[in-house]
């Protein structure tokens, strides 16, 4: 199962694609815990969302790990999904009150980044980590088998 989760066919320019996602995710997570009152627990505040002083932190730490393994393509299937529920949330929070206030097109351009980086997890989920990560590596070089006791 795990080798069927780590397998990739898709070229090594997936990499470009695992940096920006990881990167942005990395950054955002941080920011959670470096600007709490603009960016974490008080901005989930500020939108309703229920338990802001423990969803801040830890959705910033879900950001901040799987945006790392992203970045170093290890687990990238499954690091993707967390990070596009919680792109779901933050664009059903955040960009549906736009839409229905302000109308499509100011919706279209303050979404444009959360939009970006759903597809961005999304692309990750379905084509894998690509060449030029640690899922590759694992699946060319499988752990042995457990040594049995003779």
């Amino acid at each position: 199962m795990w080798q069927r989760l780590l397998r990739s066919a898709a070229p090594s320019s997936v990499a470009l694609i695992r940096l920006m996602v990881g990167a942005v995710f990395l950054s955002e997570g941080m920011q959670k815990f470096l600007f709490p009152d603009q960016l974490g627990a008080g901005r989930f505040l500020k939108i309703g969302l229920p338990y802001p002083g423990f969803l801040g932190p830890f959705v910033g730490g879900f950001e901040i790990a799987c945006g790392t393994l992203l970045l170093v393509g290890l687990g990238t299937r499954l690091a993707a999904v967390p990070l596009l529920i919680i792109m779901s949330v933050a664009l059903v929070t955040t960009k549906w009150p736009i839409l229905v206030d302000q109308g499509f097109w100011a919706m279209a351009h303050e979404a444009r980044t959360d939009w970006s980086m759903f597809l961005g997890a999304l692309f990750l989920l379905i084509v894998g980590a690509g060449r030029w990560s640690l899922d590759a590596r694992l699946v060319r070089h499988p752990a042995p088998p457990p040594a049995t006791g003779r």
